[in-house]
């Protein structure tokens, strides 16, 4: 059973239009006119329990309204929230006793005071047991390496040591569901990837459901299997981040490490040296046009060769194309295109 259903969801906001020049201010100030823009546009989706999903969109997509909707920071205009059985806007104490939230550029920290002092808060806030918190605390130190800094006041903490006390602090009160908003921005290689771990870790351990809006397809990649994507307040693709790479992900590279420096080789039609390095050689080609199988073969059979890889083509390049426009949905797979079947992608809600 979904623990997250939204049905028919709509926000509207009214902004008020100013005509030009003195008599146009008086005449808005008297007589205000307002134009209406449509942020979310009847989008519908479910997210089961343990689930996570990966909820992105270009710059206005309507995916921060949504996000906001669903912690009950907004009302929607009209359509349903319902977690567990409960509307965030209505219901706003009850649902933050079961959600977690996780701002990348906005912390829930206090700046002065010592990260323990603020896990001690909490604790009294959202009334957690002691040998509740005490658990917690163990896998926290333990998997994101807070006893480190947690004496220090905040202000003192590298981004990344702030980034890991803001996932321990949201996830302290261990919260059904987590709403991670940009969690890894800014950070370095191995601070992400600790985090990715920990927030994969706790999903297999907790079955807490995740739903993350980033930037960065690394982080949906590594951490979900499904994926929404919105686009001017509609739903486009709602389906496993490996379908949409399989369908719109066409093009393959074969790096091939030869044992000698050819300065010319043999390729079918169809595959092209994109790169060369020395002894190494990049092939793009279609995997609907050239069998893998059969140009490693004839290559092996030609030259000498030491090693060789496949790279699958990178999400974050499939999804810049999606919002420049690059690629159209074929609505033949995916339905009306306003909302693509989870269905039908091999998803259950």
């Amino acid at each position: 059973m979904p623990i997250i259903e939204v049905s028919n969801l709509v926000k509207d906001y009214k902004q008020n239009v100013r005509k030009k020049g003195l008599l146009g201010s008086i005449q808005s100030l008297l007589i205000p006119e307002y134009l209406t823009k449509r942020a979310v546009n009847e989008i519908t989706f479910s997210i089961n329990k343990g689930d996570m999903v990966g909820f992105i969109g270009p710059n206005g997509a309507g995916k921060s309204t949504t996000v906001k909707m669903l912690t009950g920071i907004l009302s929607p205009t009209s359509g349903t929230i319902a977690i567990n059985g409960l509307s965030p806007h209505k219901d706003r104490k009850k649902i933050a006793q079961k959600i977690g939230v996780v701002f990348g550029q906005r912390s829930q920290l206090w700046w002065d005071l010592p990260v323990s002092d603020t896990f001690e808060l909490l604790k009294y806030i959202y009334k957690i047991p002691t040998r509740t918190y005490k658990e917690n605390m163990d896998i926290f130190n333990e998997l994101l390496g807070l006893e480190e800094f947690i004496s220090q006041p905040v202000r003192q903490l590298s981004l990344g040591q702030r980034m890991r006390a803001d996932i321990g602090a949201a996830l302290l009160h261990n919260p059904e569901i987590v709403l991670f908003d940009e969690p890894t921005i800014g950070l370095d290689v191995v601070a992400k990837e600790k985090i990715r771990n920990f927030i994969k870790c706790i999903n297999a351990e907790n079955k807490t459901t995740m739903l993350f809006t980033t930037h960065d397809m690394m982080d949906i990649e590594k951490t979900c299997k499904r994926m929404i994507i919105i686009d001017q307040g509609v739903i486009i693709y709602d389906g496993t981040v490996d379908h949409i790479k399989d369908i719109y992900g066409k093009e393959r590279t074969l790096v091939m490490e030869f044992v000698e420096d050819y300065s010319e080789i043999s390729l079918p039609s169809g595959v092209e040296v994109v790169k060369e390095d020395n002894h190494k050689k990049w092939m793009k080609f279609k995997k609907d046009e050239i069998q893998i199988s059969s140009l490693i073969s004839e290559l092996t059979q030609k030259y000498g060769i030491r090693d060789f890889t496949i790279q699958e083509p990178e999400i974050e390049s499939i999804i810049r194309e999606i919002y420049e426009g690059g690629i159209s949905f074929d609505q033949s797979l995916f339905g009306t295109g306003e909302e693509v079947i989870p269905e039908q992608l091999g998803i259950s809600h």
